[in-house]
């Protein structure tokens, strides 16, 4: 199934690859940088799932589709696609008003999906009826609750090492090196990239990390049983004036990413 809305860097395009990459055995599956949470949402339910994110406002967010999805579809109900409305809620959550958290979701929510590519500080001037929203909010919320996804607000520091366990596979998808700044609250920086690196090599678990192709990343991860992938997906903002542009990314694993018989053969190795 999709994701109920977009988010910056989302893994709408790469999601069935990913999840065809996934490793064989696993009981514990903790989405680290959950975001629209594409491959959450794609993937099979599992007996125990995770999903997190250091921004409060998407844990918050996904704690009210999971919990509460019928006073977050009225809370939006008679919301207007206005610059003005939408200049007043970036004005609320700039001056931290407080809310309760149906409200602070339901406005969090009209940002996303009234904002320019979801980045959820520029109004995006696009015709939109949000009551087409609410099948899918629906849907978010059986996938979330039918499977009892715990919701986390912890930093990837704090959250790897409290569900680490043998049986636990981590996706992380966290932002690209070189595009922190296009993360709101990420609160990520290039010494985050180390520390990250440096987590991943102490666990007892599985892990499979998606990030954009740099010498930075290759090199960090250059460490003795790692695996390093990369495949490529279209460009969507080149695709406007150069058809057929690609992005190249990097799948990287404590583990062999090609385990699955079926792992696709749109991947294109280097």
């Amino acid at each position: 199934m999709d994701s109920f809305m977009p988010w910056v860097g989302g893994k709408r395009a790469l999601r069935e690859i990913i999840i065809a990459c996934f490793p064989l055995l696993f009981e514990r599956y903790i989405e680290v940088f959950g975001g629209a949470a594409w491959v959450l949402f794609h993937k099979r339910p599992g007996p125990f799932e995770v999903y997190n994110d250091y921004n409060s406002l998407l844990a918050n967010l996904f704690r009210c589709v999971r919990d509460k999805p019928d006073d977050l579809k009225e809370a939006l109900r008679y919301v207007l696609n206005s610059r003005e409305d939408f200049k007043i809620i970036l004005d609320l959550f700039t001056k931290d008003v407080p809310m309760s958290d149906i409200d602070k979701a339901a406005k969090f929510y009209q940002l996303i999906k009234f904002s320019y590519a979801a980045g959820c500080d520029s109004y995006s001037c696009q015709p939109h009826n949000i009551w087409s929203d609410f099948p899918a909010i629906d849907g978010a919320h059986y996938r979330l609750r039918a499977s009892g996804v715990v919701v986390e607000n912890k930093s990837f520091d704090k959250l790897i090492p409290h569900y680490d366990r043998p049986d636990s596979f981590f996706y992380l998808d966290p932002p690209y090196f070189g595009t922190e700044k296009h993360y709101k609250h990420s609160n990520f920086s290039r010494e985050s990239h180390h520390l990250l690196c440096e987590k991943l090599m102490a666990v007892d678990g599985k892990w499979l990390l998606s990030y954009g192709d740099e010498p930075f990343i290759r090199e960090l991860y250059d460490q003795p049983g790692v695996y390093i992938m990369p495949v490529s997906r279209l460009n969507n903002i080149k695709q406007r004036y150069d058809g057929g542009s690609e992005f190249p990314e990097l799948l990287i694993a404590n583990y062999d990413i090609l385990e699955r018989s079926g792992a696709p053969e749109q991947l294109r190795l280097a």
